[in-house]
């Protein structure tokens, strides 16, 4: 007999998720037309989710509801087990950090980018110093681009500060836009390994599918506003999702001509 038999072991808990959209539609002020309509999903801490679909299928839109830039037109959105309307915005984007598809440095020098999210917290000068330079070594920023605002630098260079930038503050939860469009496929390469060492959670919408083939264990497929796939990575045909796309892509152009 083993010696278990007959005793009542506690039962695990179940896994909670961090992020939670219930029922989730994002109507045009026109309330004509819906941006997101019924969408549900369940993010868990540690989640690498990548997120494809053409131009205009709710990807960014979606991207935004989870900080609270957007608002939901009908439905639940909740961020460990709170409602995210609960949540103090400050606190909550500190936690949850959106990186959009255009960076922007706010007139702030690359070196003050980098250190004014961590001096809003409230840092020792020593940690921030050590934080900076841990994130410039990590992601290839060099020296040469400290004093430089973003009138100075390239599309590619304000994302790679951007990056920097979230990272830095530690949040739990990394929402990136088209984190890589603008990047060289060696500085792609270094960020997808930088994110996959990462202990944030992930979401990451890209049409860059090899950048989210590494990076990411999970994909959701939007089109036209609604959640039509979500799938672990590993199950994903990449060139089914390829030519879907640029047929879809051709119906939309014939449409407008």
């Amino acid at each position: 007999m083993l010696e278990t038999e007959g005793v009542n072991l506690p039962l695990s808990k179940p896994k909670l998720p961090q992020l939670q959209l219930q029922q989730v539609d994002v109507v045009t002020s026109f309330g004509n037309q819906y941006l997101l309509q019924n969408i549900s999903m369940e993010v868990f801490a540690g989640d690498r989710i990548g997120i494809v679909g053409a131009s205009g299928s709710g990807k960014t839109t979606l991207l935004r509801l989870f900080n609270r830039l957007s608002n939901p037109s009908s439905g639940q959105l909740y961020f460990e087990q709170q409602p995210l309307s609960d949540w103090p915005v400050l606190s909550l984007r500190q936690q949850v950090m959106l990186v959009p598809q255009e960076p922007k440095l706010l007139g702030m020098t690359v070196q003050e980018t980098l250190s004014y999210p961590l001096r809003l917290q409230n840092l020792p000068e020593q940690t921030i110093a050590t934080r900076v330079s841990l994130w410039r070594k990590r992601l290839g920023i060099v020296d040469d681009w400290l004093n430089s605002t973003e009138l100075q630098l390239s599309v590619g260079q304000r994302q790679l500060v951007s990056l920097a930038r979230a990272c830095i503050t530690e949040p739990k939860v990394g929402i990136f836009d088209e984190p890589t469009s603008a990047l060289d496929p060696g500085t792609i390469a270094r960020v997808a390994q930088v994110l996959t060492a990462s202990s944030m959670t992930l979401v990451i919408a890209s049409h860059q599918f090899e950048f989210l083939a590494q990076v990411c264990d999970r994909i959701l497929w939007l089109n036209q506003g609604q959640l039509i796939l979500d799938v672990p990575t590993r199950e994903i045909n990449w060139s089914d999702i390829k030519e879907q796309l640029a047929v879809q892509a051709q119906v939309e152009q014939a449409e407008w001509e």
